[in-house]
């Protein structure tokens, strides 16, 4: 079920940094990762991200993968620079002081779903 940016700011407690005009945005795939590699690997176009790390290479990886909007977690702020950045690519970011455990458990609850690898056969 999509579910609007709007709607998970505010089921974040989230503060919009930049891209309050993309709010409207639907969100149907959730990914967490601080290893950028892993975005790249793991990650859907549409999806949004979750994560630690505030430093350009967030913003950078998110626009190759094709990321919808970027939440840090644990209260982190990128730097002006990075927000300058994001806003080159209409890329929304937030912030929330949820852990990342909490955040994925939290839009797991409200019906949000990530992508999971195939089971492997025996």
């Amino acid at each position: 079920m999509p579910v609007k940016l709007a709607q998970i700011a505010s089921w974040l407690q989230a503060q919009v940094l930049c891209g309050q005009d993309a709010l409207e945005r639907e969100v149907l795939l959730v990914h967490a990762a601080d290893m950028m590699s892993d975005v790249l690997a793991f990650s859907h176009p549409g999806s949004l991200l979750l994560t630690g790390l505030s430093n350009p290479q967030v913003v950078r990886t998110a626009e190759v993968a094709g990321i919808l909007a970027v939440v840090f977690v644990r209260g982190k702020r990128p730097s002006e620079a990075v927000t300058l950045l994001a806003q080159e690519f209409d890329l929304p970011l937030m912030t929330t002081t949820y852990s990342m455990f909490d955040a994925c458990g939290l839009l797991f609850a409200k019906g949000l779903r990530g992508w999971s690898l195939p089971e492997r056969q025996p």
